[in-house]
């Protein structure tokens, strides 16, 4: 899966109309801006090594589909022969429910959201008492942006009897993505009980927190997580990002050097720290609420940082 452009191009916001924008409307507007700027710096984080680590969405951090049983090649290659070996099965037995979810998520995998979201909404109407197939279709919309389709069919997917956690949580980065944190947490909060101290789920928490302009929670939250024995480099990488917006750049390399050598931990650390001395965009998401941001320190150039041990 390819990685559209670099993070300070991703991290841009883009008027949406040459209109003056009421203050209220201006806060909605860079609050849905902050998490695609958030999530695109923290899946760029060593983006280019292992195409798993970036084909999960906000809500699917795990990248589990349930029925699915098929692991997705970490390599372009791999992916593209996964694809077309699944492909291939599709094609002779599309009715059958583990070929359906294991082609799915290959193409998920290769941000390919409008082949996946149309096989599993084909399989989602042959069956929609099939919950599985349900929190695997609203994952793929949510996947392609399709917030509100996504919301509606994640709410058919989940049973109060018998919550699933990772449904609730892909509910929590959709309510995200909408801007609505405080309905995302509450979502997360519920998925926590289900699964207590589940990584992928606090790592949504802890960067929810972030959108909401409280870092040092979302810190919080994700060191929790990193804490955790099943944590992946993902968790560790949007501790680190959390970290350095918080201008704690060596805890931030030093996070990083726990999957990365020490020269790409300092070049991801160098790109976010450059972000961050370039833009205006965290400035203007840490000021929604409309009062002036501080005035920025002159730039100084910093030292290199020592060689650290990986």
């Amino acid at each position: 899966m390819q990685v559209a452009g670099n993070a300070m191009n991703e991290l841009k916001l883009r008027p949406t109309s040459q209109k003056r924008t009421p203050p209220r409307a201006r806060s909605s507007l860079l609050r849905s801006a902050a998490l695609p700027a958030l999530l695109a710096l923290s899946l760029n984080l060593g983006a280019c090594k292992k195409i798993s680590e970036v084909s999960a969405s906000f809500g699917d951090i795990t990248g589990s589909t349930g029925s699915a049983s098929a692991t997705v090649p970490p390599d372009q290659l791999g992916l593209h022969r996964y694809n077309a070996d699944w492909g291939a099965r599709y094609e002779k037995n599309p009715d059958n429910k583990r070929i359906v979810m294991n082609y799915a998520l290959g193409l998920r995998a290769a941000q390919r959201h409008d082949q996946a979201t149309a096989i599993l909404q084909k399989a989602a109407i042959k069956d929609p008492g099939d919950l599985e197939m349900l929190a695997a279709y609203g994952k793929a919309l949510a996947d392609a942006g399709r917030l509100q389709e996504a919301a509606q069919v994640l709410e058919k997917a989940q049973v109060p009897e018998r919550p699933n956690w990772s449904v609730l949580s892909t509910q929590g980065s959709v309510a995200d993505q909408m801007g609505n944190h405080a309905m995302a947490q509450q979502y997360y909060q519920e998925a926590l009980k289900v699964a207590p101290g589940e990584p992928s789920v606090l790592s949504n928490l802890g960067l929810s927190f972030a959108l909401n302009r409280q870092l040092p929670e979302g810190e919080r939250v994700l060191r929790q997580a990193s804490a955790h024995q099943r944590a992946d480099r993902r968790v560790r990488q949007n501790l680190a990002l959390v970290l350095a917006l918080q201008g704690k750049f060596a805890e931030a390399e030093n996070v990083l050097q726990k999957d990365l050598s020490p020269s790409d931990a300092a070049a991801n650390v160098a790109s976010i720290r450059s972000m961050i001395a370039q833009s205006n965009t965290w400035r203007e998401i840490q000021t929604l609420d409309g009062k002036p941001a501080p005035a920025a320190k002159p730039r100084t150039r910093q030292p290199a940082a020592p060689p650290r041990q990986g």
